[in-house]
């Protein structure tokens, strides 16, 4: 398909005993940053429990299967794969046994220098089991010669490059990282007594915890024993936050990097109305990521908003591939335009992005079908041009249709009468925070962090 894919997503308990039952429900809230696998693994300090599968967080913890997970404290992961083939073994949180006590590590994001430390760390004789980046930071944590845990976390912290936001389960407690570019988003909340900790806030609503804040960029935030403390990775001489988790891939509902994404993207939109060269008779959105954008759009511009594309939420690989593999059954069968709201009109159609094209042409020629008179595409980010190191799964350079075709042609590609693309400063603008603290490499080509 043409849509983005997700990264991952990670959730951490600490002082609930209900901890297992609040990891799934976390993990069930950020299902849509990973659908291929997932897993729980908890402690009540003497005892661990762990499970993993492939699948969603429902199909691996079917009816009774989450009951023998017993602690107070843990951690959960689901997953895309973007850096390790999607298998099995591939499946975090990561765990590992060392000097008679249980690790695990869930990661969310990508680094950029993992080939460089694992063939680094294989010619010390570290043997791998899986083809995880996630790994190398267990093998280095291990290696270091330094004499306390925290102490050797910090080492080999100091040796990664690229995107992490970490949960990492010890014999007593949970500790949470972000990297000094502050990439991706990890909140901090509280419940009951306990702390939970969340790719995004949205996994705390659906458990009853109250939100506290994001975790500062460079931040190790160890909850144990001993009590909350947090220290610091040396920082970063720039910061790099991820803009396509308030484009695409965060819950409108959710608040990261310290800001509503319901308030961000509507803002998007407006300033993309704003942008707008073109006139309509409607606006529609491509549900369900361009909804808010398009909503935004819509009162800027006293246009009417209607949902003029249905998307069926129950469909997937499984149900299409008996009948049909093509991508144009999958888009089809995914999404369907009402004749009654397009037909006759002038549609502005608003989208998140266009990654390839294909999905979008397929999805203009349903809405000519439908009868569509005029389709004009507002899209709320500039065009992606440049793939993505650190943990987004962005094809390579030739097949970005930005990469290689001009505004004019991409719109003959996907047969709209007009395509407009958010400004890189409309979009930056949008956001509330400094322009200068996001990281743009898939639209400028600027990456931030080198291997």
């Amino acid at each position: 398909m043409d849509n983005l894919r997700e990264n991952c997503g990670i959730a951490g308990v600490y002082g609930n005993n209900r901890a297992a039952e609040m990891l799934y429900l976390s993990l069930f809230s950020l299902q849509h940053r990973g659908q291929e696998s997932c897993g729980i693994v908890v402690s009540d300090g003497k005892k661990i429990g762990l499970k993993r599968g492939m699948g969603t967080v429902p199909q691996v913890f079917q009816e009774g299967k989450i009951d023998y997970l017993k602690g107070s404290f843990g951690i959960g992961h689901v997953r895309y794969s973007t850096t390790g083939s999607s298998s099995l073994k591939n499946v975090q949180p990561f765990f590992a046994e060392y000097r008679g006590k249980s690790y695990a590590i869930s990661h969310n994001g990508n680094l950029v220098n993992s080939v460089f430390l694992r063939e680094e760390l294989e010619e010390k004789g570290s043997i791998f089991q899986t083809s995880l980046d996630t790994e190398v930071l267990m093998h280095l944590i291990t290696m270091s010669r330094k004499t306390s845990f925290q102490e050797k976390l910090t080492d080999a912290l100091s040796r990664l490059k690229g995107a992490f936001s970490l949960l990492i389960f010890i014999p007593d407690g949970l500790v949470a990282v972000k990297d000094p570019w502050g990439f991706r988003p990890l909140c901090l909340g509280k419940i009951d007594g306990g702390y939970v900790i969340a790719s995004e806030s949205c996994a705390f609503d659906l458990i009853g915890a109250r939100y506290i804040r994001e975790l500062s960029a460079g931040e190790i935030l160890t909850i144990d024993s001993k009590g909350f403390r947090s220290s610091f990775l040396p920082a970063a001489k720039d910061t790099a936050r991820c803009i396509f988790e308030f484009i695409y891939f965060a819950r409108p509902d959710s608040t990261v990097f310290g800001k509503s994404v319901y308030n961000v993207r509507k803002k998007l939109g407006e300033r993309l109305a704003d942008e707008f060269p073109f006139d309509g008779d409607i606006v529609v959105p491509m549900p369900d990521s361009g909804n808010v954008a398009a909503l935004g759009f819509s009162q800027k511009r006293s246009i009417p908003f209607e949902m003029g594309i249905v998307r069926n939420h129950y469909i997937g690989r499984t149900f299409i591939q008996p009948f049909q593999t093509s991508r144009e059954m999958g888009v089809r069968i995914k999404l369907n335009p009402i004749r009654e709201v397009v037909g006759g009109k002038k549609v502005i159609v608003v989208e998140d992005s266009i990654v390839r094209g294909t999905t979008s042409r397929l999805r203009i020629r349903n809405l000519r079908e439908a009868g569509a008179k005029k389709i004009y595409m507002a899209v709320s980010c500039p065009p992606i041009r440049y793939p993505c190191f650190y943990g987004i799964d962005f094809p390579s350079e030739k097949e970005l249709i930005a990469s290689r075709e001009p505004v004019e042609r991409i719109a003959q590609t996907i047969g709209v009468d007009g395509l407009y693309y958010l400004s890189l400063d409309g979009m930056l603008s949008a956001t509330g925070l400094p322009k200068e603290e996001f990281c743009t490499a898939c639209f400028t080509g600027n990456y931030k962090v080198r291997a």
